[in-house]
């Protein structure tokens, strides 16, 4: 008999928060998130314990070890060997899944299985039906892998250009596909638009949750606000920086008089040339990588917040740091990004990978100053109503309960 959610509402849970962190050189929204739902849970009183492997680790790895890794991808023996010695010694009410790649493999479902530990997974990206993880190719949307075969990935080498590396990802999902249908108690998709498109994954829909990431309240003082747009994230292609460096050059031809600054905070493959394209405009500056604190000061200063992504963001943890700090967006009107602004109430949306649309909408911040201020109070109030922290805190805390009532994947129905 499933237990009731009362029956299962310990004052504090036990939780195990399994995550395969990403590489320190490329930093990482989704080690932000886990990092902030650790920092929220504790504070609550639960007692959270990580379970972790790290992608800087395998630099460091014998080149025998570094042989090993595509099949590691697939199945990881260590990592399903520590995790069922880690379940036995500890006895987590639940693990919470994030990112098993590369370095903890689906072998992890199997582990939570096998010592009958109910499992949460949120899932951050697309890589479940991408080996890319991002629908992303040659500078596109691509969802080749939604309508048709994976084996396309393999033949377009979708994960950092390469056919080899691409393989063990597509064999992984295709060999894993059932268990990540069967051994998890609950899903958390961080959007609806993220949900919808990986519909094809065919998860059952009664364990299927929508949640968004966490974003904490920082306390921030509202000044003036400098003659500037920031841009803040992964200096790359798929986060739309081609299209901005497009955009912001189409601005200042306008004959209008332009008097905005762009600042570019972030680091990633396109620095080089953001920097040299930077070098030759007086009007950009380039901050670099930033703390979370020093972007929250640069969002609270600026007048718009810039997220011109060509991929369609499963979430967009920036769009809301930036509400957080009474700041309107500019956003790229797709993916999760319209789920989150609201044309013409605490932001701007533009048609996706058009420069010119972007243009003339940094144009209309600088006409328009008195607008733009009132949709940053909006999208504060925004933050307040719809992304406020202890409530998402306790909608996390809801989906252990229920993923706890529902029992381990030892005891789930097969979907």
């Amino acid at each position: 008999m499933t237990p009731s959610p009362a029956e299962v509402r310990p004052k504090n849970l036990r939780i195990m928060l399994a995550h395969n962190w990403y590489r320190s050189a490329n930093p990482s929204g989704e080690n932000r998130v886990v990092e902030r739902e650790s920092a929220a849970l504790t504070a609550r009183g639960h007692e959270v314990i990580s379970f972790d492997r790290y992608s800087d680790d395998i630099a460091d790895w014998p080149p025998l070890r570094k042989a090993s890794l595509p099949a590691r991808i697939i199945w990881n023996r260590e990592a399903h060997q520590d995790l069922r010695a880690r379940l036995r010694s500890e006895r987590p009410d639940v693990v919470h899944i994030h990112n098993t790649f590369p370095l903890l493999s689906p072998a992890v479902l199997y582990a939570c299985r096998d010592e009958s530990v109910p499992v949460v997974i949120t899932v951050h990206n697309y890589r479940l039906m991408c080996a890319a993880g991002n629908f992303f190719r040659d500078g596109a949307i691509c969802q080749d892998c939604v309508t048709g075969p994976a084996i396309q990935a393999v033949r377009h080498g979708c994960y950092r250009d390469s056919r080899l590396a691409t393989v063990p990802i597509v064999v992984s999902n295709r060999t894993h596909r059932q268990a990540w249908r069967t051994m998890v108690s609950a899903y958390i998709f961080i959007s609806a638009a993220q949900r919808d498109l990986l519909a094809g994954l065919a998860l059952p829909p009664d364990r299927v949750f929508v949640r968004h990431n966490m974003i904490p309240r920082r306390d921030v003082t509202v000044s003036d606000r400098d003659d500037a747009v920031l841009f803040a994230g992964r200096l790359e292609e798929a986060k739309g920086v081609r299209v901005l460096m497009s955009a912001w050059d189409q601005y200042l031809e306008a004959p209008r008089n332009p008097s905005l600054r762009l600042v570019i905070a972030g680091t990633g493959i396109l620095k080089p040339e953001v920097t040299a394209w930077a070098a030759r405009r007086p009007s950009v500056r380039l901050v670099g990588h930033v703390s979370a604190q020093e972007c929250t000061d640069l969002m609270s200063r600026s007048r718009a917040v810039i997220l011109p992504s060509a991929w369609a963001e499963p979430f967009g943890l920036v769009a809301v740091e930036a509400m957080a700090a009474s700041t309107p967006c500019i956003a790229a009107a797709h993916g999760a990004l319209p789920e989150l602004v609201t044309h013409g109430v605490d932001g701007t949306l533009v048609r996706a990978g058009d420069p010119q649309a972007l243009a003339a909408a940094i144009a209309d911040v600088q006409a328009r100053p008195d607008t733009y201020a009132s949709y940053g109070e909006a999208a504060r109030d925004s933050y307040e109503k719809r992304f406020d922290p202890q409530e998402n805190l306790e909608q996390l805390i809801d989906i252990y309960r229920f993923a706890i009532s529902r029992g381990s994947g030892a005891s789930l129905p097969d979907s």
